[in-house]
Parts: C-alpha cells; structure tokens; sequence
C-alpha cells in the first residue's frame, strides 16, 4: 500500500505557483511531483490539486502522456481502474523542477514584490 498524498501538498504560498519557469501547462508540474512517488489513479490526483477541475486535469494528463511524459494504464475490473505514472522521460524532469523550486525559493520575496508591483 502507498502513502497517500498529503491534501496541503501545494499550499497556497507554495513557491511553485510563483515561479516564472514553467513545465508544460499550468498544472503539469504539480502533476509531475504528485506523481513522483510512484503510479496514482485520477481521483489520488484531485487531492492535493483541489483547485483544478475534473477536465483540466483530464486535458492536463493527456498532454503529459501525448508529449511522452506520463504513462496511463487501464487495469481491467472489478473494478476497473486507471493509474497514471511517469515515464523514465518524465522522472528525467524530477531534478530540472527541483532547481527551478529551489530559485523560487531563494528568489521568493523578490519575486513577491515584482508581482505586487507589476500593474497587471
């Protein structure tokens, strides 16, 4: 049995929403680290990523298995389920997220004053 994701996994203030380096979608990198630990099915996914919908999530899977990054396996019943979990292509973006967090992290209030300064 594996852990359960952790509901306050992205917390508001977490500096991944903040960085400006981007991996794919809005929502692919927290994707990305949710599925770090090993193959999730679709409804583990939604606990710590409460803020997206059941079709964004769904578009956002689909663009990480289409670009080679997730893998989606069906396992036949009962019951039926689907897992997704990362291809070696995807845990090859593990270590490029981690420094990008970790800019964020160091770069944190510079990055909040630019935002709260910015006019748009």
């Amino acid at each position: 049995m594996r852990e359960a994701l952790a509901p306050d996994m992205f917390d508001e203030l977490c500096p991944s929403s903040l960085s400006p380096i981007r991996f794919g979608d809005k929502w692919a990198a927290m994707i990305i680290r949710c599925l770090e630990g090993g193959p999730r099915r679709f409804s583990e996914l939604r606990v710590p990523l409460r803020g997206i919908t059941g079709k964004v999530l769904t578009s956002s899977l689909r663009g990480l298995e289409r670009d080679g990054l997730v893998k989606r396996t069906a396992r036949k019943g009962p019951p039926p389920s689907v897992e997704y979990e990362l291809t070696p292509l995807g845990r090859s973006m593990l270590e490029p997220m981690a420094a990008a967090c970790a800019w964020a992290e160091e770069h944190w209030d510079e990055l909040l004053d630019a935002r709260e300064s910015s006019p748009g």
